[in-house]
């Protein structure tokens, strides 16, 4: 019987969970997203996990024991769920590897961690997408690094212990300008409201003190292009970082066309 590598996957998009399985990162990837009749159809973002990692709260071990080709076929085992609850949260983050977005037809794209050496203007309202444990849309006048220690550090009603997020490409000038004697505001984020975008923007701007507000309970990644992720996708544990960098577009038509064209 054929001998396939084992690994440990863990999702945190559309969902939080750690998952073994036999399947390389491409191959979870297009099944996750279009093989199994129990996902919906849509991306997934998922990262693959040093398959060395332990922590008592999860049954690594167990898992991996039934992470087995089947016994009449010998097909790979796609997918063994470990756990679907806390996941992020003991996971530390030296554990995870490299980072996968997944498209709707289940190609696959990797991004290697990258050292986040951006120097960025203090004050500048920006728009996060938290994509987990919490999947909150927030505006904030902080940077990256400040809003991830936020987050998990500095508030307990809006924060999580750990948190993985992404900056949204949006052009706050514009949305402002293109609403401008309007009665019946627009807005190019689907399923968002442009008046509670509108009053979030300008809070933060007549009150500096103010650090965050929330636009949206809901996350609008499944309504969304990747071509929305602005800088790429950070996971934060306080003082401590790890950065996914997103290709630009030059490189993703040159190298991934194929991904590009689909996401």
């Amino acid at each position: 019987m054929h001998t396939y590598k084992k690994h440990l996957y863990m999702t945190v998009f559309p969902v939080n969970a750690l998952i073994a399985s036999q399947l390389d990162p491409a191959g979870f990837g297009k099944h996750y997203a279009v093989g199994s009749n129990k996902h919906y159809n849509g991306k997934v973002i998922f990262a693959e996990l040093d398959i060395n990692f332990r922590n008592d709260f999860f049954a690594i071990d167990e898992a991996l024991a039934l992470t087995v080709p089947h016994p009449e076929h010998g097909e790979p085992k796609r997918t063994k769920f470990i756990a679907s609850y806390a996941v992020l949260e003991n996971v530390p983050l030296t554990a995870i590897k490299n980072l996968y977005l997944v498209t709707s037809s289940g190609l696959v794209l990797e991004l290697e961690k990258e050292e986040y050496t951006a120097v960025n203007e203090h004050g500048l309202i920006r728009l996060y997408q938290e994509i987990s444990p919490l999947e909150t849309l927030v505006a904030s006048n902080k940077d990256q690094r400040e809003f991830g220690k936020f987050i998990t550090r500095e508030t307990k009603s809006k924060g999580a212990p750990k948190i993985c997020f992404t900056q949204i490409d949006f052009n706050i000038d514009e949305f402002f300008k293109y609403n401008e004697g309007r009665e019946v505001h627009g807005c190019q984020l689907p399923n968002v409201n442009p008046y509670r975008l509108r009053d979030c923007i300008e809070a933060l701007k007549q009150h500096p003190e103010k650090l965050t507000k929330t636009i949206s309970l809901g996350s609008v990644l499944k309504d969304i292009s990747y071509s929305f992720l602005r800088h790429g996708i950070w996971f934060v544990n306080g003082d401590e970082m790890v950065f996914f960098k997103m290709p630009c577009t030059d490189d993703l038509k040159d190298k991934h066309l194929a991904w590009w064209k689909a996401a």
